[in-house]
């Protein structure tokens, strides 16, 4: 299985200290953020460990965070608890959708008896759609394993793990755009469509992709949200704030409309998070306060992640 590995070796001490601010309910979600993207640049029992604990976080934004980097670090390791989060439907929808979209990520065939029964028995639709593209993109890795065993699934240049793969480079601005429009279409494909429209680029494609937030899936949405974030392009700033500010929305969406806005960071955009800071829906005022931190750092010329090595891809 191909993976990215950005990993680099700290002191125990610093080791330590990432793993317990990344735990301590009392700390700031800021601060408990900057441990939790430090610790994706780390391997080791230590790292997982607190990353696997925040999964239980009484923040689900953290819990979602914490699942979303173990799969985004393709801790092979960190299975089992992955499949213990997807499995207790006491936790938030989106920190299960989390889980089985890491367990996608992950990509073993292993994985798929679970995602499976989770396809049939979730109550929730975001994590039945979620566990349809995991099982979809394990497949896919499956039939792109070169000779020596290695995934020959393409990087992301936006430094993720995608939960699909892009469609065809040779398909147009306008090919993409139907199939991610099409509400007849599957969920996987229709992802392809948004991926490939990202790594295009263009004002097309951005118009495309803001099309899609009026989108029947919550789960589509969102990572059409997610993918504005990397896009960065202020074109996509009046669609996200209408998002932002539609309390019937699903949190979820919301939550990226509002990391996404902090990433275009326009000064539109730094008001709305200032004002949605104190929204009702703690996935969302905790959004707003991550992004506003995030931006405060960058403006200062500082790092956000205590350890730098790449800008985080959050979701």
């Amino acid at each position: 299985m191909a993976s990215c590995d950005n990993s680099f070796s700290v002191s125990p001490e610093t080791e330590k200290f990432l793993c317990d601010r990344l735990i301590d309910p009392t700390q700031p979600i800021s601060e408990r953020f900057r441990a939790l993207f430090s610790l994706r640049n780390l391997r080791g029992p230590a790292p997982r460990q607190a990353l696997i604990l925040a999964t239980r976080d009484s923040s689900n934004l953290l819990a979602h965070e914490a699942a979303f980097a173990l799969g985004q670090m393709q801790d092979v390791d960190a299975v089992p608890a992955l499949e213990a989060v997807l499995n207790d439907f006491s936790l938030h929808p989106i920190v299960r959708h989390e889980a089985a979209e890491a367990l996608g990520a992950i990509g073993l065939e292993s994985n798929v008896p679970l995602l499976k029964n989770s396809l049939v028995v979730d109550p929730a639709q975001e994590v039945r759609e979620t566990c349809e593209l995991a099982l979809r993109r394990i497949e896919e890795v499956k039939n792109v394993v070169g000779n020596d065993g290695m995934s020959m699934v393409e990087a992301s240049p936006f430094l993720s793990v995608d939960p699909a793969a892009p469609a065809s480079s040779c398909s147009s601005v306008d090919q993409l755009r139907e199939v991610l429009l099409d509400e007849e279409k599957g969920m996987y494909e229709r992802y392809a469509a948004l991926f490939a429209l990202r790594n295009q680029g263009g004002d097309e494609a951005v118009s495309a992709i803001v099309d899609s937030l009026c989108a029947n899936s919550a789960l589509l949405r969102h990572e059409v949200a997610y993918v504005l974030g990397q896009l960065q392009d202020k074109a996509a700033s009046a669609a996200l704030s209408n998002i932002l500010r539609n309390v019937n929305e699903h949190p979820m969406v919301r939550h990226e409309a509002a990391e996404a806005l902090g990433s275009i960071a326009d000064e539109h955009s730094v008001a709305l998070l200032e004002e949605f800071a104190k929204d009702p829906e703690p996935i969302v005022s905790q959004s707003c306060e991550v992004a506003l931190t995030m931006l405060e750092f960058e403006r200062s010329g500082k790092s956000f992640e205590y350890l730098f090595m790449q800008t985080p891809q959050v979701q």
